[in-house]
């Protein structure tokens, strides 16, 4: 068992470089979205992960292969619904939660964002 504090401070440089968010499966739509992150718990292969996740400022489309709630650390961005058009302004501070299988458009309006996320399979 371990406890693991959350790194609110934490920056792009502090994590590994993972590619683009097109060698995770999405689709960029403006600008070269580079993703950064670190897990805290699992794997990306394992049906429960924890981890910091971060891009470069763009715009990308995904449809998530898991269900996960994640909150802002750094940065902002707006995400929306593209099932149901909804769309919300996130900053620093802010949490969601999207169910598998949802279409989500990403928009990183900031240089970067960083978030950490908790993602069932």
């Amino acid at each position: 068992m371990t406890l693991t504090v959350i790194d609110t401070r934490i920056t792009l440089a502090q994590l590994d470089a993972w590619g683009t968010v097109a060698d995770l499966g999405s689709e960029i739509l403006e600008g070269e979205v580079k993703a950064f992150g670190r897990m805290t718990s699992g794997g990306p292969t394992d049906p429960v992960s924890a981890g910091y996740f971060g891009t470069t400022k763009g715009k990308f489309r995904m449809v998530y292969p898991f269900s996960e709630q994640a909150t802002v650390l750094s940065g902002e961005l707006r995400l929306t619904d593209e099932s149901t058009g909804l769309s919300h302004q996130l900053k620093a501070g802010d949490t969601w939660y999207v169910e598998k299988g949802t279409p989500v458009l990403w928009d990183i309006t900031s240089d970067s964002f960083i978030k950490h996320y908790y993602a069932v399979v």
